[in-house]
Formats: structure tokens, C-alpha cells, sequence
């Protein structure tokens, strides 16, 4: 708080550049990361618990299946990639993407 810093919060008064500023500043400041570890902690331990089910994938659902795409590839031919999404209506990266 070196540059005359003052928060104001809504339902407490004024917080400014005194020791007794500071030290409100610094007890939100731990109970902001605090929160956030707990977040993160959260977070690891139900992916932890959702991995030992059945039929668990990480990531995103996949919009097309292998041979959705590998059939727009096939069948695309000599065309150009924007050619064959205006047809198919799959994006020019996704069909990059799985041709390498």
C-alpha cells in the first residue's frame, strides 16, 4: 500500500494506508487465497473420486466420431478445407487436426 491505496468496502467503512488498513488488507488478502487452495482442493479430490468411475473421460466431449471425420476427409478429395466445411459444416482446425 505505497501509493495511497484506499478501498472501500460496501458495508465497512474507509480502508486506508494506516497499520490497521494493511493489517484488513493482509487478513483478505489469506482469507483469498485461503478459499482458493480450498477451491483447487475441491476441485482434485472429485476428480480423484469421478476417475475411479466407469466410463470417465477428461476433457471435453468430442463433437464428431472417428469416422464422421475421417469420412469428410476422404470424401472432401481435391477439395480446399473451406470447401469442405461449408459442406459439413466442421471446422476448417478440426479437420486439420485430424488429418495430422
Amino acid at each position: 500500500m505505497d501509493k495511497e491505496i484506499r478501498i472501500h468496502i460496501l458495508n465497512m467503512e474507509l480502508i486506508e494506508c494506516t497499520q490497521m488498513g494493511r493489517l484488513i488488507v493482509t487478513n483478505l488478502l489469506a482469507f483469498a487465497e485461503f478459499e482458493r487452495s480450498m477451491i483447487v482442493e475441491r476441485t482434485q479430490t472429485g476428480k480423484a473420486i469421478a476417475k475411479t468411475k466407469d466410463g470417465w473421460k477428461e476433457g471435453r466431449p468430442k463433437v464428431y466420431t472417428k469416422e464422421q471425420l475421417d469420412n469428410a476427409l476422404v470424401n472432401g478429395g481435391n477439395r480446399s478445407y473451406k470447401n469442405v466445411e461449408r459442406l459439413l459444416g466442421i471446422s476448417k482446425s478440426t479437420l486439420i487436426r485430424e488429418k495430422y
